[in-house]
């Protein structure tokens, strides 16, 4: 072929230029007009689906994956929500109270925590002697300690009186909120008997508090009459609150002399004398008074009573798990969710009641008072000088399922109390009325 042939010059360019196996390398040839970068090539030819949407079946919705998450959320929070289910089924029995005592032929107050009580006491004797043998003395209760149990026992009985008959006259909502003076009070009374320390935001605390309750009561010599009320009303509404004040003290002694008792006492031997101790305290009461004991005639009657009773005790058992699953410090922020309950169940039963701005006004000034108190202690992690956990868990039985004191070891009782005292909350006893 001649060399001069221009077809021939080009096809032997094109015949040089081709590999001997089959090996195509990614870098460009030097005449490339759009010059490729080596190392994204590279990546490219290795993995092709890289930079761009996979398709992964996992990661699709499958109601396995839900059921798993809202399952894990529940073990995660399960302290958490048996406090808050604890706070509804005490405002069920709460609204129990107020209905029964709002009947034509309405139910005593001192009636009704013969009734609830009784239950109680039956209740956790029959824990002690039946299920846990173990525990020593139920009805005498351990030595040493007997008094300040009685003197727990009827300190305990004039706050829940307190609650109960502030009930008739006050909303749902406004009795339910003055329980939230408890923890306040309970601390300046520990700070005095006890020794405790009691912080300056803690007196700020109780000052604002006290201003809310004025919100609350608006006695007439400061905001005036009230527009559409009678002067009975207002003596009415008074005096519940000064009942409802009274009963606040009643459980300030009763929540002192617990942190007194501390942990020589088994939370059921409290529990049994609170529960006893109100029993014959209301007993003598409706026979000094000549209270009228009402027989139920109605089955809604005795329907009531059973709630007041049978949820009673079953909101201890759920406060008791809750405590047992969270640290107290978390716990007892769920203890003031009983007020968002109580203003619930207000508008469902008694759809009448309309609370007023300033009763609002004061309630939203105690609750934030207290989840202030409660938010701060944790935070600051300041000591107090007795078991604030192990007060709460007396007062509501929340180391219930134990059927011996963990103080009977040295050791373990070291343990506990350290612990204890890094996550002591006073906040968690404002469910003192409530109970």
């Amino acid at each position: 072929m001649p060399a001069s042939d221009p077809t021939a010059a080009a096809r032997r360019a094109y015949v040089a230029l081709t590999p001997n196996q089959a090996d195509f390398a990614l870098v460009p040839p030097p005449s490339s007009v759009h010059p490729v970068d080596t190392l994204a090539a590279e990546q490219l030819y290795a993995d092709p689906w890289r930079g761009r949407p996979r398709y992964d079946p996992a990661s699709r919705w499958r109601p396995g994956r839900a059921v798993r998450g809202v399952r894990d959320f529940l073990e995660l929070n399960a302290g958490l929500l048996f406090v808050t289910a604890a706070q509804a089924v005490f405002s069920l029995v709460n609204v129990a109270v107020k209905m029964l005592q709002s009947l034509d032929n309405p139910v005593s107050t001192l009636e009704l925590i013969v009734v609830r009580m009784g239950i109680t006491y039956i209740c956790s004797v029959a824990y002690m002697r039946v299920l846990f043998r173990g525990i020593p003395n139920p009805f005498s209760g351990p030595e040493g300690v007997r008094l300040l149990l009685v003197f727990r026992g009827i300190t305990g009985f004039v706050g829940l009186n307190g609650t109960y008959f502030s009930l008739q006259y006050l909303s749902l909502s406004d009795a339910t909120v003055l329980a939230f003076l408890v923890p306040l009070c309970t601390a300046f009374a520990g700070s005095v008997f006890l020794k405790e320390t009691f912080t300056r935001k803690e007196v700020i605390a109780g000052l604002c508090s006290l201003f809310g309750v004025v919100l609350i009561a608006r006695p007439a010599i400061i905001f005036g009459e009230q527009p559409g009320s009678t002067k009975t009303d207002e003596e009415h509404r008074l005096l519940a609150i000064g009942i409802a004040m009274l009963g606040v003290l009643g459980s300030t002694g009763a929540m002192t002399s617990i942190r007194a008792i501390g942990t020589r006492a088994h939370p059921m031997h409290v529990l049994a004398f609170f529960s006893l101790q109100s029993v014959i305290s209301a007993s003598v009461l409706m026979v000094f008074l000549r209270t009228p004991v009402v027989i139920p005639t109605r089955l809604a009657w005795l329907g009531l009573l059973g709630i007041i009773g049978v949820l009673g005790f079953i909101a201890q058992i759920l406060l008791t798990l809750g405590f047992q699953k969270e640290e107290a410090g978390r716990a007892s922020m769920a203890l003031y969710s009983q007020i968002i309950f109580a203003s619930i169940l207000e508008r469902i039963f008694f759809s009448e009641t309309r609370p007023s701005f300033l009763s609002f006004l004061g309630t939203s000034i105690i609750v934030a008072s207290a989840v202030y108190v409660a938010a701060t202690k944790r935070r600051d992690g300041v000591s107090s000088k007795r078991d604030a956990d192990g007060d709460v868990e007396l007062e509501e039985g929340t180391r219930l399922l134990s059927p011996r004191l963990k103080d009977m070891d040295g050791d373990s009782d070291s343990e506990v109390d350290s612990e204890a005292n890094r996550t002591s909350s006073r906040a968690s006893i404002s469910t003192a009325l409530t109970s």
